[in-house]
């Protein structure tokens, strides 16, 4: 038994599989048209017929454009159950696109109908008809140009008619002619034609959305008639008929055998295969001879030609062109004429070395016909007599001649003949000289070579340039001619490189002589040292070595040197360096480690670049062992002084009590003028402070013990000892020891003198105290071991019994012992548990 779950998954089955088909006889979509104008509005509306009506009466229908839902669809149920849906979509921007209609299907949208919207253009009208007439397919072809694309399939048709006089009148028709998709021509048979008849011929075009047609064409066939190209050859001249003429080529041609009955005129086009030059053309050409001498060619050249005919006198359109001709024009003798220069060399009294030169100053296309040349001398007394010197295809010859011998002859000659001798005439140096020659580089392959031309001037110049001596190509020379003699100066372009030097001469040239050859080296581009000067030590020592080397002579082509550099390398890898003048020759190293290894290199450079010597690899000195000594000693002898400076600081400042504080003299005391804060808690009164007689008094000290616990020989309920404080407080009076006082001092004082002593007692002891009253201003704490505390200024020595025990005075101080209110500093001072004290 199936469960609940399995029937629903079959029903949904079941609705999916059916809906398509139902939904499909449900709608229906009906629009205002198909086929609409780029850009146009259209109108379209959707049904739903009252058999889908249990799809639910809220159903809700929608439009889609291509993919895109479109809004502003018009929703409306009539009372026969049908439910309808209309819509105006504004713009069509498509040329070809769906209209959907859809229903809203739980959370998908079903479709219900299509409709394919078309949009385009109306055609244009086409223009541009021509038409040929061609014997060969025997047919009129037209063509046209259909004008813009209309984005709808477009239909175009050749129409035509036989006609008379100017096509006013329609004798017969012409069966259409329908022209393969794509094509924007078509033939009409030569069955539908009659020759020397007129006929009105035009194009209709028709779309969807409309028809056009191009304007009418009135012609006869045989007016069109476009022929088929003659065939062309050439013909080799017969020297016994007609000779040879140089610079022409013989033609002949025949044409086509359907249009040899046919009146036409042709004519020839040719230009040469090498170089750029356009087409010339010649013409009309006569059709019945059918032969025709070309003429006015370069010699020896290769040509191309091609012919062309058309119908003639009467209307027709030319033909193609013939396929191409290739013939070249016979040879003529070399028209040329011989530049030339000399070399002369002595080889013994009766006979000369020559080297001749020469250039044939033509263009390159005529210099194509030159086959070699000759030089031939004639001796002088035998007529007739003419002894070949060479015979050679290049630009120079060398050959012997009698000493006395001064002139010989040139010519150029190929197949067709020689040129016209060329004569060459030994001329002797009588001249006067060039001025100032020299140079100027403008870019790395070319030269400037200028001069101050002489008086009178020359006619001439020869200039002559090489590779400098110290090339092995120094040999080949490189020449020319200025035959003008005013001008100072030419450009040298052939056969310059960069970092090459040139060795140039320049030679003046006269009516019967010539000036002697001045020479200039130069470079176009200047080059760095080939090498750098070889470094040599000369001296060494243990922190310095002395290196000197031998400047290279300058070197013709390259850059003079600006500056040496000098690099120096230690064992630990450190650099070092130094730039010196080029006109130095030696250096010296100076704060170098003692036997240490260092490799020093030299650098030579110039503008154009720089070179590295080989590098030179030295050590310096060690140290001697009596040197070794003198430096131990003398840094032993730093030492021992250093030690005996301090010790004599040490001994010589003064010495004092480690054990006993440092107590700092009241009358230079800068605590006179400190005033701390009084606690509220304690009023110090000292009624018998402002007697008189009393010398002033800086500084007041109370002194009080801490808190302790009573001792043996203490009494626990003294009065003296109650109510202690337990830190010290120290009271201070502001006033000025040195002021005057307006009562007379004791005169156990001076004015200039500050008296105070030693007390001796304890506040805890009952009995009269000891004090040592002393003239002096120093503290009078020698003799007195153990130190006190920091607060306290009395001491008593106490037996291992904790039993006081009061200090007897020395006999031999210089103090001596009085009633306690002799002293000065301690009129005013209580010490509490020392009321017993006389008078105080």
């Amino acid at each position: 038994m199936a469960g609940p779950g399995t029937w629903s998954l079959a029903r949904a089955a079941l609705i999916i599989l059916l809906l398509p088909r139902s939904l499909e006889e449900c709608g229906r979509i009906s629009s205002s048209a198909s086929i609409v104008r780029l850009g146009d509005a259209i109108t379209a509306s959707c049904v739903i017929n009252q058999n889908c009506s249990h799809l639910g009466p809220e159903s809700q229908i929608l439009w889609k454009l291509g993919a895109e839902l479109q809004p502003g669809g018009q929703q409306q149920r009539l009372l026969d159950g049908t439910q309808t849906s209309t819509i105006t979509l504004p713009h069509i921007n498509n040329p070809w696109t769906l209209l959907s209609c859809c229903l809203l299907w739980g959370d998908s949208l079903q479709i219900l109908d299509q409709v394919e919207l078309q949009a385009g253009y109306p055609p244009s009208t086409p223009h541009n008809l021509s038409c040929l007439m061609n014997l060969t397919t025997n047919s009129l072809t037209c063509q046209w140009e259909p004008g813009p694309d209309t984005h709808l399939s477009t239909n175009f048709t050749l129409k035509s008619f036989k006609s008379r006089g100017k096509c006013q009148t329609h004798e017969e028709a012409i069966p259409d002619c329908i022209p393969k998709d794509g094509q924007s021509r078509c033939s009409i048979p030569r069955k539908h034609l009659q020759l020397y008849q007129t006929m009105g011929i035009w194009v209709q075009a028709e779309n969807a959305l409309g028809t056009s047609v191009s304007p009418q064409l009135c012609l006869d066939p045989m007016d069109v008639v476009k022929l088929e190209p003659p065939t062309l050859w050439g013909l080799d001249p017969i020297p016994e008929v007609t000779p040879p003429q140089q610079g022409c080529l013989l033609l002949r041609w025949e044409s086509w055998k359907l249009s040899a009955y046919i009146e036409q005129k042709c004519e020839l086009r040719y230009q040469p295969q090498l170089g750029e030059d356009s087409w010339a053309l010649v013409g009309p050409l006569p059709s019945r001879t059918l032969q025709y001498e070309l003429c006015g060619l370069l010699p020896s050249t290769a040509y191309t030609l091609q012919m062309r005919c058309v119908r003639w006198p009467l209307p027709g359109h030319w033909s193609d062109w013939s396929p191409r001709l290739e013939l070249s024009t016979p040879q003529q003798a070399p028209i040329v004429k011989l530049d030339t220069w000399w070399r002369q060399r002595q080889l013994d009294p009766k006979t000369v070395d020559v080297q001749l030169f020469w250039k044939p100053m033509s263009l390159e296309e005529e210099r194509e016909q030159i086959q070699g040349y000759l030089v031939s001398w004639r001796p002088s007394g035998q007529a007739g007599a003419v002894l070949p010197l060479c015979n050679t295809t290049e630009l120079n010859c060398t050959f012997h001649l009698p000493s006395a011998a001064r002139e010989v002859v040139l010519v150029a000659y190929n197949t067709a003949g020689t040129s016209h001798p060329t004569p060459v005439v030994f001329l002797e140096s009588r001249g006067p000289p060039l001025g100032r020659l020299h140079t100027i580089a403008l870019d790395p392959h070319s030269l400037w070579v200028g001069w101050e031309p002489p008086r009178p001037q020359p006619r001439g110049y020869v200039i002559e340039w090489s590779p400098g001596t110290t090339s092995p190509s120094s040999s080949h020379k490189t020449w020319k001619m200025e035959h003008n003699g005013s001008i100072a100066g030419t450009l040298l372009q052939e056969n310059i490189r960069p970092f090459q030097l040139y060795e140039i001469t320049v030679t003046p040239l006269y009516q019967d002589t010539m000036g002697p050859s001045q020479h200039i080296y130069a470079y176009s581009q200047e080059m760095g040292p080939s090498h750098a000067p070889e470094l040599h030590l000369k001296h060494i020592g243990k922190t310095w070595a002395q290196l000197e080397w031998v400047p290279q002579a300058p070197e013709l082509g390259k850059s003079p040197l600006t500056h040496y550099t000098v690099f120096w390398t230690n064992a630990q890898g450190q650099s070092f360096s130094t730039v010196l003048n080029a006109s130095s020759h030696g250096f010296v190293l100076h704060g170098l480690e003692p036997a240490s290894l260092y490799h020093v290199h030299l650098m030579a450079a110039s503008q154009a670049g720089a070179t590295n010597s080989t590098s030179l690899t030295l050590m310096t000195l060690a140290l001697e062992v009596s040197e070794l000594q003198i430096i131990l000693g003398l840094f032993g002898l730093l030492i021992l002084f250093t030690c005996l400076c301090g010790a004599a600081r040490f001994c010589c400042r003064p010495r004092k009590n480690p054990l006993w504080p440092s107590v700092p003299d009241p009358a230079h005391s800068s605590l006179g003028s400190w005033v701390p804060t009084i606690m509220a808690e304690e009023v110090f009164q000292l009624p018998s402070l402002w007697d008189p007689s009393m010398p002033p008094i800086t500084k007041i000290t109370v002194l009080e013990e801490e808190e302790k616990k009573p001792g043996p020989w203490e009494s626990s309920d003294s009065s003296g000892t109650r109510g202690l404080p337990t830190l010290v407080q120290a009271y201070v009076l502001q006033g000025d020891p040195r002021a005057p006082s307006i009562q007379p001092q004791s005169q156990s004082g001076t004015s200039d003198q500050v008296l105070y002593g030693r007390v001796l007692g304890s506040p805890t002891q009952p009995g009269p105290g000891h004090y040592i009253r002393c003239d002096s201003t120093q503290p009078l704490l020698e003799n007195l071991t153990p130190s006190p505390k920091s607060y306290e200024n009395l001491w008593f020595q106490t037996s291992p019994v904790r039993t006081p025990e009061p200090l007897v005075p020395n006999q031999e101080d210089d103090c001596a012992f009085g009633p306690l209110l002799d002293f000065p500093l301690l009129q005013g001072l209580q010490v509490h548990g020392m009321e017993g004290l006389g008078g105080f």
